[in-house]
């Protein structure tokens, strides 16, 4: 994984997502995977940007989402761009669902638990504040409790 400088070439934001950062950068991040690995190599190169760093990433899907995931260093920005989602929120313990479609938005709060059920085939916009990002399996029933990424204070 690493942080490309001034790159010119079409990307593709499902596989290359791009890391938005201090004084107004924008660096796509190659190598990028889901791999614990590959996240905490993410979250050290970009935490001098602290709590201002956002990556910016397409998603596609079709189906419920298998994790809860929170955000606490800022607002996640959902904008759906083809198919059907259904956001759920975990408000102190009340469920809060925003159904989209193609071209709505939702802003998920920071710290506040989510999770996101695509219906059909779908396509997602998400630009994410990724410090500190923590996921806990959708099955797990504890509301306040996680099992997630590490922060870049965390990792190695």
């Amino acid at each position: 994984m690493r942080l490309v400088n001034h790159e010119r070439n079409v990307m593709d934001l499902r596989t290359t997502p791009v890391h938005l950062g201090l004084g107004s950068s924008a660096k796509p991040v190659e190598g990028f995977s889901w791999d614990p690995e590959v996240l905490q190599a993410y979250s050290a190169a970009v935490s001098a940007d602290g709590a201002e760093g956002r990556m910016v990433m397409i998603f596609d899907g079709d189906g419920p989402g298998d994790h809860w995931e929170s955000h606490p260093a800022g607002d996640e920005l959902v904008v759906c761009l083809s198919g059907s989602v259904t956001v759920t929120r975990d408000m102190d313990g009340v469920s809060d669902r925003v159904v989209l479609g193609p071209g709505e938005a939702t802003v998920n709060p920071a710290g506040v638990w989510h999770v996101v059920d695509m219906v059909g085939p779908t396509s997602l916009l998400a630009i994410t504040a990724t410090l500190g990002t923590d996921h806990r399996p959708r099955t797990d029933p504890r509301r306040t409790e996680s099992a997630g990424t590490p922060s870049p204070e965390e990792g190695p």
